[in-house]
């Protein structure tokens, strides 16, 4: 099994989920699009990953490559069935791929803050066994403002009403961040447009605090992100293909 990446900055990649994916012996192709790298042939991969990053999915003039990332969702999605995951910048790139919207937020989410399932996410199964409501990393000033069809809400928050969604059956994105380390608040507070949001959103200096903020719930995030993973993993039928 291999399941390609896109990342749009070197500090946005899987994360934790790298740490599943090498227990399991799972192969992973990581395509830097910033860094002017192609996207190999979709046929070769049994997933696509698509990461978190500091740019907007409307600025294709600055970010050519976003059109090409946009019709390789597309065309993942609808024409090779892949199962997809995308997570900030990766879950409003679903939703713009597929004929959504997506736009800038009245009041940006920075910070940690909490996540609510929905009704239908209680019941999906990629959020199986998770608790209603949710501690989360935010770090956005963009939201999903008009769904794809066939899309259903399985999250949302008082800031954002669609923190999560599922477009068909095997196409999630989830606004929020999961796949936290001990080094990615300090990363990513480190990207000079995520210091900006940080300090505008939380007050100056506030990166010390967040990095505090998040070690301390590191535990539980990472057990959330433990329990995401094997539900896509066994949504996608691994289990049946490492057995084969």
């Amino acid at each position: 099994m291999r399941i390609l990446v896109f990342q749009h900055i070197a500090c946005e990649h899987p994360g934790i989920f790298r740490d599943f994916l090498a227990a399991d012996g799972i192969a992973y192709d990581a395509v830097e699009l910033d860094a002017g790298e192609t996207i190999p042939p979709l046929d070769r991969y049994d997933a696509l990953w698509v990461m978190g990053g500091p740019m907007d999915v409307w600025e294709e003039d600055l970010h050519p490559w976003l059109v090409t990332e946009k019709a390789a969702i597309r065309d993942a999605i609808v024409e090779h069935n892949l199962p997809y995951f995308g997570l900030c910048l990766g879950h409003q790139l679903l939703a713009a791929s597929l004929g959504g919207a997506v736009g800038k937020m009245k009041t940006p989410e920075v910070g940690i803050m909490d996540v609510d399932l929905t009704a239908a996410g209680l019941g999906d199964p990629l959020l199986a066994g998770l608790a209603p409501r949710q501690q989360a990393l935010q770090w956005h000033g963009a939201e999903v403002t008009r769904l794809p069809e066939g899309a259903i809400v399985l999250a949302a928050s008082p800031l954002c009403p669609v923190q999560a969604m599922r477009v068909g059956q095997r196409a999630y994105g989830l606004q929020y961040h999961v796949e936290l380390t001990d080094r990615t608040v300090p990363e990513w507070g480190a990207v000079p447009a995520y210091a900006q949001s940080l300090d505008a959103a939380l007050g100056a200096g506030a990166l010390p605090r967040l990095e505090k903020q998040a070690a301390a719930l590191m535990p539980q995030f990472n057990k959330t992100a433990r329990r995401l993973y094997d539900n896509f993993m066994q949504s996608i039928g691994y289990a049946e293909r490492a057995a084969q």
